[in-house]
């Protein structure tokens, strides 16, 4: 029998799209396709990976020039795409300050 998705693990872009890393979700899925994201420092290109509480994001958000590199970590799974406010709870920010 097939693993039910949304029980202990949710697919990567659907993740990305609650979190409101894009606007939609084949976006997301094509920022993973090039190499975007990297899950525990290991990097995948597959939209569908299996995400899970306590993995560790690393992806660009923005222009390659004026990209801010994020790291965050997956707190919970994402139910439906709310408003910002919501999806704030998935993850926690640990990128920390990166400019010094």
């Amino acid at each position: 029998m097939a693993e039910a998705e949304d029980q202990d693990w949710q697919r990567l872009d659907k993740w990305l799209w609650c979190a409101r890393v894009a606007k939609s979700r084949a976006i997301c899925a094509r920022i993973v396709e090039t190499g975007g994201v990297r899950v525990n420092r290991q990097p995948t290109d597959k939209p569908h990976y299996k995400l899970r509480p306590g993995d560790v994001l690393t992806f660009a958000l923005g222009s390659a020039e004026r990209g801010v590199v994020r790291v965050w970590r997956v707190l919970a799974l994402g139910d439906r795409r709310g408003p910002a406010t919501e999806a704030r709870t998935l993850f926690e920010d640990i990128s920390g300050d990166r400019s010094a």
